[in-house]
């Protein structure tokens, strides 16, 4: 096996955004690109991301663990990964995709 390596080359906001649909909200078990909770991901020339993110609720508690997580999903893709809570435009139901929408079908929800 060979080890793997920290690439060099910034990754795009593409990447990012697939390997954080492996970030799932704990309360509602979809991830957080088809929520819409992503707003903005900047990835600067030493490969640091900076993810604009929000949640469904600004009283969420669960902060820490969509962080870890956020951390865990693009562990080897940057070099770090920081997340730029905000909190306005405020998240509404609109900001989910079609495939958000379809899998909160699936477990019961009438969106």
């Amino acid at each position: 096996m060979t080890e793997e390596t920290t690439t060099t080359a910034p990754a795009g906001e593409e990447e990012i955004r697939e390997a954080m649909m492996d970030v799932v909200d704990p309360e509602l078990g979809i991830d957080v690109v088809n929520l819409g909770l992503i707003y903005g991901v900047h990835v600067d020339e030493d490969n640091i991301a900076t993810v604009d993110m929000t949640l469904t609720s600004a009283a969420c508690p669960l902060t820490d663990v969509i962080e870890d997580q956020a951390k865990t999903a693009t562990e080897g893709l940057v070099n770090e990964l920081k997340i730029n809570w905000v909190w306005m435009p405020p998240w509404g139901p609109d900001k989910i995709t079609d495939d958000g929408r379809e899998q909160l079908r699936a477990l019961g929800f009438n969106v």
